[in-house]
């Protein structure tokens, strides 16, 4: 009976007759010991192929990167037993060169017996920390799917590393991520759920969920006040504190805690209970586990603080304190974008008109280069555009500037479908129209186009949804 494990030997034989060549002058070429091959081809049992020697015979032989892998899954099932050191070999090789139907060929076989699934975890973390985020997730996809013990730390870990992995700037996909991840987040380690419900605390903010970013603020402060004091009852009884090992300082999760959720209750309009929460991360000089970073960390929450205080007062229409506040905002123009967005939705809601305020911090914003200093990532940048010129578009409206007006909403427009934000779109679609008498023709086209390419994606993305249910 010919199996996969003899095709390989039959096509190498072919090969090599094909070339003239005789087992030493292969061996000679392929850098490979004669009695290595010969063992291969015909020893009784024939001596297992390393995938290294494969390669090599390949090349030798004039075939490309990955020739025979398809037939070479056998070969790491001896008797049908897994030999975990061949089969990681195979495995890594596959990520380097993207074979993917060969790595789930792989994974199939293994998960005939579900133990394996904790090797497969340990490949997937070496890969993760060695970089290799990408290759990783077919394996962390695998434990997912076959991990036997729905509670296990593993699970949750797979669960949080494939979250990590898919967040970015679209905000369905981050919408449905986070909605996979969540009821995994509090099976966590410590040091995982620290940094999960702050990148939930980030997806709930794009996504406008003013409550459960409420919720991930009250988490983030329970959390970080227990393990600051596990950590101090650790100091006390051996005169160091333990190694955390997390991705931020713990003075960063401490003290956004209290900021996200004062931003939650700043959205939710109650104000003087965002007041409230300022002062429990303006000054965290007194964290007692403070190196260099984290003293660099203690100075950017007091920006934080200074900034949302200012918005916070706008809101409530305080506006006495809005030059003092403009001048904090030239000295910290990374400040900018998130905060003249607050500024100009203030003047709009108390109708006040600030152009000089308006034209210089934009200004600003336009000339100053965010990319080599900026703390703020992409996809909250990319999102806080969406309401600065959604605000823009609004004041301009107010003040009857309606082709500029016009632009700017057409710019957020553009931007909120861009990042599949359907509410956002919506919303900047219902203004339009409201405005549709007085746009010119330019504006109308544009529009137009950007609807077009909107109902394109929902066609795609309806006919996507609806085929894989019968994959």
């Amino acid at each position: 009976m010919i199996t996969n494990t003899t095709t390989i030997r039959l096509e190498i034989e072919k090969g090599i007759r094909q070339r003239g060549h005789s087992l030493s002058s292969f061996g000679k070429l392929a850098g490979i010991n004669r009695g290595i091959i010969s063992g291969i081809l015909n020893g009784n049992p024939p001596k297992s192929i390393s995938i290294r020697q494969l390669d090599l015979m390949a090349e030798a032989l004039g075939h490309e990167e990955g020739w025979m892998y398809e037939y070479y899954v056998d070969e790491c099932f001896i008797n049908e037993k897994a030999d975990w050191r061949r089969i990681k070999a195979f495995l890594l090789r596959c990520t380097e060169i993207g074979r993917y139907d060969c790595i789930q060929a792989v994974l199939d076989r293994l998960m005939e017996d579900l133990s394996n699934t904790i090797s497969v975890f340990g490949l997937a973390e070496e890969l993760y920390e060695e970089g290799k985020v990408k290759e990783a997730i077919p394996f962390y996809e695998c434990v997912i799917e076959n991990e036997k013990h729905q509670h296990s730390e593993r699970l949750a870990i797979a669960h949080y590393r494939v979250f990590r992995a898919s967040i970015g700037e679209n905000t369905e996909e981050n919408f449905r991520a986070t909605i996979r991840f969540e009821p995994f987040r509090d099976r966590l380690p410590e040091r995982f759920m620290l940094d999960g419900l702050l990148r939930l605390a980030s997806v709930y903010y794009t996504m406008e969920n003013w409550y459960y970013l409420e919720r991930c603020g009250d988490e983030l402060i329970r959390l970080s006040h227990a393990v600051y004091n596990e950590q101090k009852k650790y100091k006390q009884e051996t005169g160091n504190y333990p190694e955390l090992n997390t991705e931020r300082r713990l003075v960063v999760y401490y003290g956004q805690g209290y900021l996200i959720k004062a931003l939650a209750l700043e959205y939710l309009k109650r104000y003087d209970e965002a007041k409230k929460l300022i002062s429990s991360y303006s000054d965290l000089s007194w964290f007692e586990i403070l190196d260099e970073t984290g003293i660099k960390e203690v100075e950017k929450f007091k920006l934080f603080a200074t900034a949302n205080m200012h918005n916070l007062n706008l809101l409530s229409g305080d506006f006495s304190y809005l030059n003092e506040y403009v001048d904090f905002l030239h000295a910290n123009p990374l400040e900018i974008l998130p905060s003249l967005s607050i500024i100009l939705q203030s003047a709009n809601e108390h109708n006040i008109e600030i152009d000089n305020v308006v034209n210089k911090l934009l200004e600003n914003l336009l000339t100053y280069d965010h990319s080599d200093k900026n703390y703020y990532s992409q996809t909250n940048s990319i999102n806080r555009y969406v309401d600065l010129y959604y605000q823009l578009a609004v004041y301009e409206f107010r003040r009857e500037n309606y082709t500029k007006g016009i632009n700017h909403l057409l710019e957020s427009l553009s931007i909120s479908f861009n990042i599949s934000n359907r509410t956002k779109t919506l919303e900047r679609v219902l203004l339009f129209e409201q405005f549709r008498h007085v746009a010119n023709s330019d504006q109308l086209e544009l529009f137009n186009q950007i609807i077009k390419e909107a109902n394109q994606y929902e066609k795609a993305s309806l006919y996507v949804s609806t085929s894989s249910r019968f994959d």
